[in-house]
């Protein structure tokens, strides 16, 4: 065993030397001494941590930069993204009667969504990931350059660093507020945890803002949205972005309704489940409401033969979710006006029958796409096929058909990608396979389906 006159830091000597895990502890020998629960062996190990968390927020810090660099430099220089400038030929028409101001305009748009896309890819990270980076640096090194110094040095957690440059963003684009608001933040972005630095760069950003926060409000109010992201297990999270009066009254109503059935004898649910019951009685129709029901929905269900047959549990898929319970399959299907029935292979995955009886769905061809590609095929894109366009992988211009073996779902953003950048869609005719190469020489295999 190592004995701490051996080592100038022996906690970190015992993990670089693969001897323990981080959270084991040694193991100890009569009159040896026992580092660890004298706390020295702590002590220096928590010191470890630390510092590598310093040089994790520097990098990290390296890796925001970098991203806005990278963008910026293809909207400034569009061409390798996007190929030559066709305006500067003396000859140049455009055939869509467009200027040279608006064909270089969207150049350098359409190249900042192919470097995205590659960064993505590269990086394993989403797009808006990509982009969010980006422009969480190039906002940070504008507007608030003692949080961008600080952040580069290791001394912002990346927490207070997003929050602080989500702020500054909201602030007038002319200058005013920008200043102050980085002098009130710079201190506690790196001294506070992220819930205390959140409240405090809040009230930072209220005396920084020049505008009344009547005209902030009123502006904030048009944003107003609700979205939906599928959860595990059959779940899904229903979320709602409301003007904070109209958000407190909801949640007062849900929360009433739900005490007042918490109150009555023989309730077993909890204050956070009757709520959530609340909610989707008051959404739905249902017993605490007079609203009309909602309409049905026509579902498309994809069901595993062994499944259908009772001799496998391998749960069905819901368009547009993903896995679900059989029972919750069945009642949208008997609950549902029209649904689609689709027969897969139970070993191979291949569909082997697509209900053609249905009369309110795509057409058969189209139907046909969404069950071979459930999302856009572009790499690591997930919007539903029913949300894409259909695109040709050889332009119909040039020759190619309208067949399943030259059509896939692209969503509006990744076509443009495809047909206005270097990006490009290949095909081996023998073996069907697909694959996207980037502009900067990146092979990326069509990924298989996410459900």
């Amino acid at each position: 065993m190592y004995r701490s006159t051996d080592l100038e830091d022996p906690a970190k000597d015992l993990y670089e030397h693969d001897l323990l895990l981080p959270g084991e502890l040694p193991p100890t020998a009569d009159g040896e001494s026992d580092l660890w629960t004298s706390g020295a062996a702590h002590t220096a190990a928590a010191d470890a941590l630390e510092g590598l968390s310093v040089r994790l927020n520097a990098l990290l810090a390296e890796q925001y930069a970098s991203i806005a660099a990278i963008l910026a430099e293809a909207e400034r220089c569009p061409d390798p993204w996007v190929g030559p400038d066709p305006t500067l030929d003396p000859l140049w028409v455009d055939p869509r009667d467009r200027t040279a101001g608006d064909v270089r305009r969207e150049r350098r748009e359409v190249a900042v969504r192919a470097a995205v896309a590659d960064l993505a890819v590269r990086l394993r990270l989403s797009e808006t990931a990509v982009r969010t980076r980006g422009a969480y640096a190039a906002t940070l090194k504008e507007r608030c350059p003692r949080v961008w110094a600080a952040f580069g040095a290791g001394w912002v957690v990346e927490q207070n660093a997003v929050f602080a440059a989500r702020l500054a963003a909201s602030l007038p684009d002319d200058g005013d507020g920008w200043t102050e608001f980085d002098e009130r933040v710079a201190d506690p972005a790196t001294s506070a945890s992220p819930g205390p630095f959140r409240i405090r760069a809040r009230r930072a950003r209220e005396h920084a803002h020049p505008e009344s926060l009547d005209e902030r409000h009123h502006r904030a109010a048009t944003d107003r949205r609700v979205w939906l992201e599928p959860e595990f297990d059959g779940m899904a999270m229903l979320s709602a972005l409301l003007p904070a009066a109209e958000a407190m009254a909801a949640f007062g109503r849900i929360d009433a309704d739900a005490r007042h059935l918490h109150d009555q004898p023989g309730e077993t649910r909890t204050l956070a489940q009757l709520r959530a019951d609340a909610l989707a009685d008051l959404l739905t129709g249902g017993v605490m409401d007079t609203v009309q029901p909602a309409p049905r929905a026509t579902v498309a269900v994809t069901i595993p033969v062994m499944t259908l047959l009772g001799q496998s549990e391998e749960p069905a898929t819901l368009d547009g979710y993903g896995p679900i319970d059989i029972e919750t399959a069945k009642h949208l299907a008997g609950e549902a006006s029209s649904w689609v029935r689709i027969l897969t292979h139970p070993v191979t995955g291949t569909v082997l029958d697509v209900d053609r009886t249905t009369y309110r769905v795509p057409k058969a061809l189209r139907r046909w796409l969404g069950v071979r590609d459930p999302v856009c095929i572009f790499p690591g894109c997930v919007r539903t096929a029913r949300e894409c366009q259909i695109d040709h992988r050889l332009d119909w211009q040039y020759g190619g058909k309208t067949a399943s073996t030259n059509l896939a779902p692209l969503c509006e953003p990744h076509h443009v990608v495809k047909t206005r950048s270097e990006w490009r869609l290949h095909r081996d005719p023998d073996t069907a396979t697909t694959w996207w190469m980037s502009p900067t020489g990146q092979i990326v295999d069509t990924e298989p389906p996410p459900w």
